[in-house]
């Protein structure tokens, strides 16, 4: 499958909350879309407002999207001072284990490669997400699991999972 990875457009917004939704919904952490964690995360346009969001996209339509904070940021639940951490990274259920979720963690990881002070990328996913933390650890990530918490709405727990970004080496190449 051939997948773009780009910043997300108000032109994309529909879509993010649609996937969003199915995501959310099908997975049994909430049962209505009126639940008001589901509101707050389906408001695309207020998030998009106030932190980096993505999309993955494939001939042209959006089939995942994910937020990125950093510490401090409105959207940071679990970010340290040196680490940008992405949330809500959903992909469509039609074409889940296609490939869109790994552009987008690449994605996030060379972006945070390049942004000055950052060293490691975060992330919290559910407990019971398994095709996710198998994709998490393929891509280099380990469980930081004195970081785990619950969702204080309905005490499900949420894992949190952290890579450590190789430093680039900085020392003059050879002959210069």
């Amino acid at each position: 499958m051939n997948v773009t990875v780009r910043p997300a457009t108000p032109l994309d917004y529909d879509a993010v909350a649609r996937i969003t939704a199915d995501a959310y919904l099908g997975a049994g952490y909430f049962e209505s879309a009126e639940y008001p964690y589901m509101q707050k995360i389906l408001s695309v346009a207020e998030r998009a407002a106030v932190a980096p969001v993505i999309v993955a996209e494939r001939d042209g339509v959006v089939v995942g999207s994910a937020t990125l904070a950093v510490f401090g940021d409105e959207w940071a639940d679990i970010a340290l001072p040196d680490e940008l951490e992405f949330r809500l990274l959903v992909v469509d259920p039609k074409v889940q284990r296609s490939g869109a979720g790994a552009a987008m963690v690449r994605y996030i990881l060379d972006r945070a490669r390049g942004t000055d002070g950052i060293r490691a990328v975060s992330l919290t996913t559910g407990d019971d997400w398994h095709g996710a933390h198998a994709l998490y650890r393929k891509l280099g990530f380990s469980r930081a699991p004195e970081r785990d918490w619950p969702i204080p709405e309905n005490g499900k727990m949420l894992r949190v999972y952290r890579q450590e970004l190789r430093t680039k080496d900085l020392s003059p190449a050879a002959g210069d």
